[in-house]
C-alpha cells in the first residue's frame, strides 16, 4: 500500500525533472507579452487590449477537465465576483483546442475567457515551461497591471487556493 501512495509523488517528480522551458519565464517588472490568442469560442483575443482595462490575471494550466486544473479554475470561479470588483480580468490558458476549452468552461460554469493555445504561442511568449513528451504547460500565473507590466508571478500556482493567492497579492498592492 505504501508503494501505491508514492506513485503519484514519483510521477510528479519525474514530470518536474523532464519539464523544460521554451524561454526564460517572465518575472515581476517585465513587460507582459502583447500576444493574440484564440478563445473558447474561436474568437481572437488581443492580450494588450485587455491589459489596459485594469489588472489581468493570466493563468496557465496543463489540461482542461483534469482534477488539478478543475480545482484551479473553480477557485477562480468561486472568487470571480471579488476579483472583478478589484478590477481583475481572468484569462486561462492551456494547449487544449477550442472544443475542449468550451466544454470545460460550460461544464464548470467558468465565467472568464479560456485560451486554446494549440500552437503554444502564448505559452512560449510568457516563457512557461512545458513537459516535453506531452507539451503540457506547467501551472503558473501572472498578474499584470493596466500598463502591461507584470506585478506578480506565481511559478508554482496553487490548484485550490489560486484565487486566495491572487487576492492576497492584490491586497499587498493596495487594491
Amino acid at each position: 500500500m505504501k508503494v501505491m501512495r508514492l506513485l503519484p509523488l514519483l510521477a510528479l517528480a519525474t514530470m518536474s525533472f523532464f519539464t523544460k522551458s521554451n524561454a526564460e519565464s517572465l518575472k515581476a517588472g517585465d513587460a507582459a507579452p502583447a500576444v493574440t490568442g484564440v478563445t473558447e469560442i474561436g474568437a481572437k483575443l488581443d492580450f494588450a487590449s485587455v491589459y489596459q482595462n485594469g489588472y489581468t490575471l493570466v493563468y496557465f494550466y496543463p489540461k482542461a477537465d483534469t482534477p488539478g486544473c478543475t480545482k484551479q479554475g473553480c477557485s477562480l470561479r468561486d472568487s470571480y465576483e471579488e476579483l472583478t470588483k478589484k478590477g481583475v480580468t481572468v484569462i486561462g490558458v492551456s494547449h487544449d483546442d477550442v472544443a475542449a476549452q468550451k466544454a470545460f468552461k460550460e461544464k464548470y460554469h467558468l465565467p472568464f475567457t479560456l485560451i486554446a493555445d494549440t500552437d503554444g504561442g502564448v505559452v512560449k511568449a510568457f516563457g512557461v515551461p512545458t513537459i516535453p513528451m506531452s507539451s503540457l504547460a506547467s501551472r503558473q500565473a501572472y498578474l499584470i497591471d493596466k500598463n502591461g507590466k507584470i506585478v506578480w508571478a506565481d511559478y508554482k500556482a496553487s490548484t485550490e487556493k489560486q484565487a486566495q493567492d491572487v487576492l492576497a497579492e492584490l491586497s499587498k498592492l493596495g487594491v
